[in-house]
């Protein structure tokens, strides 16, 4: 057996203890519940296009707080497909530090035949401000914000950010709503699995690269944002335990079960920032219908024919 091969066995076999907390299911309730009571207060707004074969509406909504989430929803020139039914709709989250970008950069999932509704994650180089409370200090970059207790948290807020953003989806007149996948890359990976476990929404999930999974060795080993978390306790170590405490409310190990769609996941062996045993870890918990690309010699990063795997993936699903 190469050293490859022992290390993908090794992580297949690879466990962590779950690190829920006894008021899990409350929190998400409650949380929910205060949610699907706010009104989105949303605004769509056709903007030019460089090609003439999209349509390119800015969107504004709010989700977790009055804070306007700015996002893109492109959609093909091409017509709506036969038989009266919308476009499947691709929503997606990027990365940390990244923003929604440009219109232009979906043009091959409009090619695919899909809608894409790709937002800003609050605070961060998009659009998006940040209106969330701030009640104690933080370190530098914007996970920290709220870290000692899960309600009114950055992750709290992001997360219902980005449930809004598939309900808002799943709203409009040219998607399917019945074909919503989420999906992302690195924190969007994180949010598009925790959109999933949280939602019903979702009809599948792809998550490349996923953050939001084992925290708990996340905030040991990671060179990714959870090296604020880190930070954050060197600076006060008598926070430890608060802080794993708020973590484990929006770590996939501990949601796992709430996620029943299919999901495509991917994993890359030298990641120093979403490393794969923090995927592994919650992959290996998984019983919803799945599937893994596992590349062995990338860091943080997908490669290759990586678009066709999500492609053959999501549309595979959609016909059963």
């Amino acid at each position: 057996m190469s050293f490859v091969a022992k290390r993908i066995a090794e992580l297949e076999n690879y466990s962590a203890p779950q690190t829920s907390q006894e008021d899990l299911g409350e929190f998400w309730e409650e949380t929910l519940k205060t949610a699907a009571a706010r009104p989105l207060n949303d605004r769509r707004e056709a903007q030019e296009s460089l090609s003439d074969h999209m349509e390119v509406y800015k969107v504004t909504y709010e989700g977790y707080d009055d804070t306007p989430i700015h996002g893109w929803y492109v959609l093909p020139k091409f017509g709506l497909p036969e038989g009266g039914k919308g476009l499947p709709c691709v929503v997606m989250y990027h990365g940390y530090h990244g923003s929604k970008g440009n219109p232009e950069q979906y043009a091959a999932w409009l090619l695919m035949g899909y809608a894409v509704f790709a937002i800003d994650v609050r605070g961060q180089s998009g659009d998006t401000g940040n209106l969330l409370a701030q009640h104690h200090g933080k370190t530098s970059g914007w996970m920290t914000q709220g870290l000692l207790h899960p309600k009114g948290s950055y992750y709290q807020a992001i997360t219902v950010d980005a449930i809004r953003a598939v309900e808002w989806a799943a709203a409009q007149p040219e998607v399917d709503a019945s074909r919503i996948t989420v999906m992302g890359g690195s924190q969007g990976g994180g949010l598009a699995l925790i959109t999933g476990a949280l939602s019903d929404i979702p009809s599948q999930v792809v998550a490349d690269i996923p953050n939001m999974c084992h925290m708990d060795y996340g905030i040991y080993h990671s060179q990714g944002s959870l090296i604020e978390a880190a930070s954050f306790v060197s600076r006060q170590p008598e926070r430890l335990e608060e802080v794993l405490r708020t973590l484990s409310y929006f770590d996939m190990i501990n949601l796992v079960r709430r996620l029943t769609v299919p999901t495509f996941v991917s994993v890359s062996l030298k990641d120093p920032i979403c490393m794969p045993e923090t995927i592994f870890a919650f992959y290996n918990r998984l019983d919803a219908p799945k599937q893994m690309q596992i590349y062995p010699f990338n860091g943080h990063a997908t490669s290759g024919d990586h678009l066709r795997k999500q492609v053959t993936f999501m549309r595979k699903n959609d016909q059963q």
